[in-house]
């Protein structure tokens, strides 16, 4: 151990009682996966509700997570180390005001970088709190999200009032009008995955349209999000840095003692989550929308969290979490009976749940799961459709509901949320 932590090695590969564990949580996750596709096959054909897992459903979904899968790989940075970082929301604000300033003077790609830049300053005033004076993580990340508000209000009535060009329209509290970084479609194969979606076949008719969404207009950023996932697990888990901050995050006193400087990689982490939730708000604002305005991220930084800690501090868990809050966030775009039917996947998830309760010994959790699948059950059957108004909280309705039922599984980093000091290894 002493060796992995003090010697500059490229890579490191992972103990064998890690790459077992890695393999069993992979595969869990990929029977979930399955098994969620098919349950959502089985209510599209039940109800007739074919838009439930469409092409622009799942486009819809896309884009919806991206954001929130930002600020999830921004809290697993920073909360790896031992620093929880609250200030998300915060950092993803300030990022929409940057990519909104630097898209409209230098161009979308540039306006990504800005946004990267302003997270990286939120985050970088994070670190001095938490890591250099010892302020109380929680206490310092609400900081964050006020001055973030705050601050993104006071720039757009500064730099954006007086604007009106071909190149955006501004105003008081926004900057409409920007360009975007640019999308890709596969041609031909886009074509035949749509085609095939839309006959409506069981199962294979849902993977057609998941892949065609993946294939056709998908945003350049949505791909730099995918790539950043699988570079996130890359780096946490197969490089020494990797290691070396990971370990802060579990015994910071005896990384010091093997020689890593723990202040180092804990600035480090935080300055690279802030980055992080700066470019989801930078997808807020130049892809999920074409322009800023303030209160745009809407709490998609805490949702982020959430996602992260269902995902139990892992980029697969963060990204399947992530999905089905993106999911659930873009129900709003929905018609009503795609609505309705979802009602039945939820009896039906809640029921499973509840047999998995059960045979686990857990009767008690068992009782209260299966009671909520009865209640969706005659939801769906008693009614024809669901109020606009709990469509709209729905994503935090499911955060609550998810973290609920969650909480028993969860192993967050041992020395995550305390105060260091330099030395206290001696």
């Amino acid at each position: 151990m002493s060796a992995l932590l003090s010697e500059p090695t490229p890579a490191v590969p992972a103990p064998r009682g890690d790459q077992e564990r890695g393999r069993r949580f992979a595969s869990v996750w990929l029977l979930v996966t399955l098994g969620a596709l098919a349950a959502v096959s089985l209510v599209r054909v039940l109800t007739g509700a074919d838009e439930i897992d469409s092409r622009g459903s799942v486009a819809a979904a896309i884009t919806a997570t991206c954001p929130i899968l930002l600020a999830a790989l921004g809290g697993l940075w920073s909360e790896r180390a031992g620093v929880v970082n609250i200030g998300l929301e915060g950092q993803m604000i300030l990022g929409t005001w940057g990519a909104a300033y630097f898209t409209y003077w230098y161009g979308p790609w540039t306006g990504i970088m800005g946004a990267i830049l302003l997270g990286a300053i939120g985050g970088l005033i994070h670190a001095i709190a938490t890591v250099t004076f010892g302020v109380d993580h929680i206490v310092s990340g609400v900081a964050i999200n006020l001055i973030g508000l705050g601050l993104a209000a006071f720039l757009a009535e500064a730099f954006f009032s007086d604007l009106n060009s071909s190149r955006g329209t501004g105003g008081q509290n926004k900057l409409t009008g920007l360009d975007n970084p640019g999308s890709l479609t596969i041609p031909g194969v886009s074509d035949a995955l749509t085609s095939l979606g839309e006959k409506h076949w069981f199962l294979i008719s849902d993977v057609a349209s998941i892949l065609a969404a993946l294939t056709t207009r998908i945003s350049l950023v949505t791909l730099l999000v995918f790539a950043l996932v699988a570079l996130t697990a890359f780096v946490l888990w197969r490089t020494t840095f990797g290691l070396r901050l990971r370990s802060c995050g579990e015994n910071p006193q005896a990384a010091e003692s093997l020689g890593v400087n723990v202040l180092l990689h804990k600035y480090a982490a935080v300055i690279i989550s802030g980055g992080f939730a700066g470019l989801g708000g930078g997808y807020l604002a130049l892809v999920s929308a074409s322009g800023f305005s303030t209160g745009q991220t809407n709490g998609r930084g805490y949702i982020g969290l959430a996602a992260m800690i269902f995902g139990n501090w892992r980029p697969g868990g963060i990204l399947l979490g992530s999905g089905m809050f993106g999911y659930t966030d873009s129900l709003r775009l929905r018609d009503a009976s795609t609505i309705h039917a979802l009602l039945l996947l939820v009896a039906i998830g809640l029921a499973v749940f509840a047999v998995l309760a059960l045979r686990g010994g857990k009767r008690t959790r068992a009782i209260v799961l299966g009671v909520g699948a009865v209640l969706f059950l005659l939801w769906f059957l008693l009614t024809d459709e669901v109020p606009r108004e709990f469509t709209s909280m729905t994503p935090y309705v499911a955060t609550l509901l998810v973290l609920a039922f969650a909480a028993q599984r969860l192993r967050m980093p041992k020395a995550d949320g305390q105060i260091y000091r330099k030395g206290s290894a001696g």
